[in-house]
């Protein structure tokens, strides 16, 4: 199960957290975003070290549910071809970010 959590700061919009549960322990990431591709919810989450940091840009993305009651559950992605539409889904949000921060 994962844990989503919201921070709040005055200089951010709300800013959302989940914990992943790795074999080697439980990592911090930044929610950057959840999003559809093919009938499916995905999640891409940035890890953070100890610091609150992420230094390599490194991005996760996972598969994305939620039961009834709402708690979020994050799933490997175990296909090659799924984990490869989901990131070039994500890819497409980052480009259209981009080009929406443009003045």
């Amino acid at each position: 199960m994962a844990k989503i959590r919201s921070k709040n700061s005055q200089d951010k919009d709300d800013e959302m957290f989940v914990d992943v549960e790795l074999d080697e322990g439980t990592v911090t990431c930044k929610i950057i975003t959840i999003f559809e591709t093919g009938g499916k919810d995905y999640i891409a989450v940035l890890p953070l070290d100890k610091n609150g940091e992420n230094k390599d840009g490194e991005v996760w993305i996972y598969g994305h549910t939620e039961d009834p009651d709402g708690t979020p559950h994050l799933h490997y992605i175990e296909d090659d071809d799924e984990y490869e539409r989901a990131s070039d889904a994500f890819d497409e949000y980052l480009d259209n970010e981009q080009f929406d921060a443009m003045p």
